[in-house]
């Protein structure tokens, strides 16, 4: 039956998706302005900037999204997982602020080699904690470790033991690969440069070959870490061949990279990364924080939950179009204008 949680639900986990897709990508190039290295240090950075300073701020949108329907929609799980996980949500929180504050001074402070250092290292600091926390909060929940009293809403918890496990943080690292790998993908048809695009193509193969790692290892440690999560991804109908399909992506992305097609790359990686993220919330479903709320008994009244429906009906009547605008405005007409001055 499709229940009025379900579709909230349901939102919730595309709206997760499309800001791994987008948001992620500029945790990624965060990533890779840590690590730029070689002849072409100073080009890789620049091309990185260049890449995320029109669309990194609105591609947040899609994370309010998912806190505010949190918060409206299941109340109860959102207080529990607020007051469980406080302490991996605030460092997250703060490595966004880190993260946009350093890449704005770095762009408008006074331009010296070590002004730019400073800030460069603070904004690849930030790409780096705010993805392996948002892991570490999605690991948390689905280790089932936080229990809760569904009728008092009482959480026990002491702050520490739910996410500082090695689960977690197997999930926490997971989730940095596939922005890292997003990235260098998306990268590699940033610039017409063949020097530049090699560079991001051997990155794109190094994380890769590190998120198929970090997804075997999440998934042994899930034996302990996460029973549910390893049953439905190990034990459902439906797991096994879901599984192939995702691994048969993953290894025809390889491929194109390989092979230096880079479009048809860059259209596959996503698609791995979908799939990924849509096979978890499979795996995790009705439970929003397992082993004690689900979405059913954590879910706000048919009277709020009605509203918020139409609300975002409304919302993305309006949102798709306005995204849609915006990047083909700054990501069409404005790189090529970069790249010819």
């Amino acid at each position: 039956m499709l229940t009025l949680e379900f579709c909230v639900a349901g939102v919730m986990l595309i709206s997760l998706i499309i800001y791994m897709l987008t948001g992620g990508a500029d945790f990624g190039g965060g990533v890779w302005d840590l690590f730029a290295t070689g002849p072409r240090t100073k080009a890789q950075r620049t091309l990185i900037a260049q890449a995320i300073a029109p669309i990194w701020e609105a591609n947040h949108v899609w994370l309010i999204v998912i806190v505010v329907l949190l918060f409206v929609a299941f109340p109860v799980g959102f207080a529990a997982m607020s007051t469980a996980l406080h302490i991996p949500l605030t460092l997250m929180l703060i490595g966004i602020v880190l993260r946009g504050s350093a890449f704005v001074f770095r762009t408008y402070d006074v331009q010296s080699d070590t002004t730019h250092r400073r800030w460069s290292r603070v904004f690849a600091i930030g790409s780096v904690i705010t993805p392996v926390m948002l892991g570490v909060t999605l690991g948390a929940v689905a280790s089932g470790t936080i229990h809760v009293d569904v009728e008092t809403g009482v959480v026990e918890t002491d702050f520490v033991s739910a996410w500082f496990a090695p689960f977690p943080f197997a999930i926490g690292f997971f989730t940095l690969t596939l922005c890292a790998l997003l990235a260098a993908v998306y990268l590699t048809l940033e610039t017409d440069d063949p020097e530049l695009q090699e560079d991001f193509r051997r990155r794109a193969l190094i994380a890769a070959v590190s998120v198929g790692a970090m997804a075997g290892l999440s998934f042994i440690l899930s034996a302990d870490g996460a029973p549910t999560i390893r049953h439905g991804l190990g034990s459902a109908s439906w797991s096994i061949p879901f599984q192939v399909l995702t691994g048969a992506t993953a290894l025809w992305a390889i491929w194109t990279l390989w092979n230096r097609q880079f479009r048809l790359a860059r259209l596959l990686v996503p698609i791995q990364v979908t799939l990924i993220i849509f096979g978890w919330g499979l795996a995790q479903y009705p439970h929003l924080v397992t082993p004690d709320l689900t979405f059913s008994n954590t879910a706000a009244p048919d009277t709020v939950l009605r509203p918020v429906l139409i609300v975002l009906g409304v919302g993305i009547v309006l949102l798709v179009p306005a995204f849609w605008y915006l990047y083909a405005v700054f990501k069409g007409t404005s790189r090529k204008t970069k790249q010819t001055e």
